[in-house]
């Protein structure tokens, strides 16, 4: 039976809560009654919890024992879409449904009544008004503002004047003040506000990604151009025709750092600035946008991953801006793909996906190169910017000392650059000081207390730190192992260590290091990224953060430290990753007149991955990729899903596996494929000892089922913990 849209005061309603119970619990509808998809207040013993309304109770209990809903929250119901994107992401990543709504909820106060707050604009006649030095700077600086309604704190960091000053303009009548509820609306967009000029790739690719707008239906798009063709430029029109509809848009970005270049972008495209959603924002400016995105008062917001999970009533398009980052893998909690996500969510929505990348992920290519994707490609450089020239550094030949990493090639490039007021990149994708600290006396290697991993040496810091759970301790003046001095050696090169060798090679030089490591702010982040942009360094030294989506107007030359580093190793996607990054990170030379020069240091510059970016043969590389995937039925042939076990005691770990391995009825029935158990290859993390299992199983619609029946034949006791990953990126 059909369940209905409103429930009246007393019937019984089941809802999902944010807390931990992997069930719908039933409740009351509230006095007044009660949507369906209403977010609501509800009793859970003495505390008081948010829910939502999901359908009609399932009546197993005595109506008289059900406690009745305290409240309806002031936000409109989640919808019907939104909804069954919720359980599909619970299907498909087997999780409980409880959890996934944590991921749309995840905004404090929302049961709360509106905060006021005070604005302030500028008086239509502030000309008439008698000049100081203050006043001035105070006018001139709001009248550049796209904005009429300011906070006292936006207008401090506009103009750098104190508040004081706000309190006499305000006195004068200079400025007007109004009392308006801090979740307000935000600007309107202007969809033909200053339209850019395009070129005829771009113009085709608009044309593909309009005719299919048109359609007010469902579909998916594969926007493939070389770095620097205007991509961007190109979405933002198919942003454009969403607003003109009164369509909401959103926009997900791979990092926090690339939201600052983007949004002038945006702001100067339509005259007003977006929503913005990410870590990095404020608590409550995150209860803004989660507000207006519900009221459908937020038509554009860009964000990372999580925004895919805010509530939009009316969302005709989502953009995936560099959709091959495996940034939009969520790794931990409800471990899910925001790309896939994404066309999942565009998919019940209605609505339109564009999917834009230089390098794109081997799945997007062969669905585009199947028909499952539409296709849009821009093969040239916007305007008379043309690729960089690439080459590699045969470090064979190149006799560099043991403590050097820059070659003598690459240093007189570097050098050349310098000289003619040029930038330079240095791309090693190590974090920290060096990866490795041994002892020469006993040949340990000094390692995380709490993990199975390596610690990293972080000179900036001066401590050893751990990548796998970041515990960070003091580097020792003795081995841990063996108890002697002065044996303790470094192994290897990371940015900063780099950047120290950058340093006393070129001494005269401005150098920057961008690592996520490095900056405590998104806000420091984006200042250094800005100083960069505006030619204020000589040489930047980064790791993958620089290889996205930037533009460095004065970079010149890109030098690869070690391209040997990312074809290591068993990894399926090693060899896709590789040749991902590198054409991204060559990518960020010369993107204005002036032809831009990569080189990649590497001690087997014969290898097929480096020959294929060396070539810039693209199709070539995904067609050979493609087949040898294929043979092996790796995804996106197959699938995978990763499990793991973890306890604080090995031995009941390995014991829940084994009962697991002789249980694969389910699996079996499907021709899936058990591997393990096996101890991970990083065996323990936070002190929590891992087993893992990888399946591997045709593509087929009944695996999350198999898998689900597979791991109910076990019970979790203790601290016994069980994750699942369905199409792994990762496999530590």
């Amino acid at each position: 039976m059909k369940a209905p849209e409103f429930y009246n005061e007393n019937e019984r309603i089941a809802v999902v809560t944010t807390e931990p119970f992997a069930r719908f619990l039933d409740y009351l509808a509230p006095e007044g009654g009660c949507e369906i998809g209403s977010f609501l207040i509800l009793p859970l013993g003495k505390r008081q919890v948010m829910g939502v309304v999901w359908g009609s109770g399932e009546g197993k209990y005595d109506h008289a024992k059900l406690r009745n809903a305290i409240s309806v929250i002031d936000t409109p119901p989640m919808s019907f879409a939104m909804r069954r994107f919720l359980e599909a992401v619970s299907d498909y990543t087997i999780t409980p449904l409880n959890l996934v709504f944590r991921l749309c909820t995840r905004v404090p106060d929302l049961n709360k009544p509106p905060v006021i707050q005070k604005v302030f604009s500028l008086v239509a006649n502030h000309s008439d008004f008698k000049k100081t030095p203050k006043r001035d700077l105070l006018v001139s600086a709001l009248l550049k503002t796209n904005k009429n309604k300011l906070t006292p704190k936006e207008i401090t960091s506009i103009t750098g004047v104190s508040k004081a000053v706000i309190t006499a303009a305000v006195h004068i009548g200079l400025l007007i003040e109004e009392r308006i509820p801090r979740d307000r609306p935000y600007p309107k967009l202007v969809p033909d506000f200053k339209p850019n000029k395009l070129n005829p790739s771009q113009i085709n690719a608009c044309k593909v990604i309009n005719d299919l707008q048109k359609r007010n239906g469902f579909s998916t798009i594969l926007l493939q151009g070389v770095t620097g063709s205007g991509k961007t430029e190109v979405y933002l029109e198919a942003v454009a025709k969403a607003l003109k509809t009164g369509k909401q848009v959103l926009v997900l970005l791979p990092e926090i750092a690339l939201t600052s270049e983007f949004f002038q972008r945006v702001s100067s495209r339509f005259g007003a600035n977006p929503a913005e959603w990410h870590s990095g924002v404020t608590l409550a400016e995150r209860r803004r946008v989660w507000k207006m995105v519900a009221k459908g008062d937020a038509k554009l917001v860009i964000g990372a991953r999580s925004a895919l999970f805010l509530p939009f009533i009316n969302l005709g398009l989502i953009i995936v801006d560099e959709e091959h980052d495996h940034s939009f893998k969520q790794e931990d909690g409800v471990i899910y793909n925001a790309r896939d996500m994404a066309v999942l969510r565009s998919s019940l929505e209605r609505s339109t996906v564009i999917l834009s990348s230089a390098t794109p992920s081997l799945e997007s290519w062969v669905n585009a190169k199947n028909g499952k994707y539409s296709y849009a490609k821009i093969d040239k450089r916007y305007g008379q910017a043309t690729l960089p020239r690439l080459s590699a550094v045969d470090l064979r030949r190149e006799n560099l000392n043991s403590n050097e990493w820059i070659s003598a090639s690459l240093s007189r490039s570097i050098t050349e650059c310098l000289n003619n007021g040029e930038q330079s990149l240095l791309f090693l994708n190590r974090r920290g000081y060096s990866p490795i600290t041994v002892c020469r006396a006993c040949g340990d290697q000094i390692s995380c207390d709490e993990c199975d991993a390596r610690m990293v040496e972080h000179r900036f810091i001066n401590r050893l730190m751990c990548h796998q759970c970041g515990h960070t301790k003091a580097k020792p003046d003795k081995c841990p192992s063996c108890n002697v001095k002065g044996k303790l050696a470094i192994v290897g090169p990371g940015v900063e260590r780099l950047a120290e060798e950058a340093q006393i090679k070129f001494p005269t030089a401005s150098i920057s290091v961008l690592s996520s490591d490095l900056h405590g702010s998104a806000k420091s982040l984006k200042d250094e990224i800005k100083k960069i942009s505006e030619g204020k360094t000589d040489i930047i030294i980064g790791t993958q953060l620089v290889a996205k989506g930037h533009n460095f107007p004065k970079l010149r030359l890109v030098g690869v430290i070690d391209i040997d580093i990312g074809l290591q190793g068993s990894d399926l996607r090693a060899a896709e990753r590789t040749y991902q990054l590198i054409r991204q990170v060559s990518g960020r030379a010369g993107r204005t007149d002036n032809r831009g020069i990569a080189l990649l240091q590497t001690y087997q510059p014969e290898h097929p991955v480096v020959q294929a970016i060396l070539r810039g043969d693209d199709d070539g590389f995904w067609q050979s990729e493609a087949k040898q995937r294929e043979l092996a039925s790796m995804p996106p042939f197959g699938k995978l899903v990763g499990i793991i076990i973890s306890s604080s005691n090995f031995e009941k770990a390995m014991l829940l596996a084994n009962q697991l391995k002789k249980n694969t009825k389910s699996l079996d029935m499907i021709g899936a494929k058990v591997y393990g158990p096996a101890p991970a290859p990083i065996a323990r993390i936070k002190r929590r000892h891992r087993i893992r299992f990888l399946v591997k199983s045709p593509k087929t619609l009944g695996l999350q089922d198999a898998v689900r029946k597979w791991l109910a034949t076990v019970l979790l006791k203790g601290d016994l913990r069980l994750s699942i990953d369905i199409d792994p990126q990762s496999f530590y």
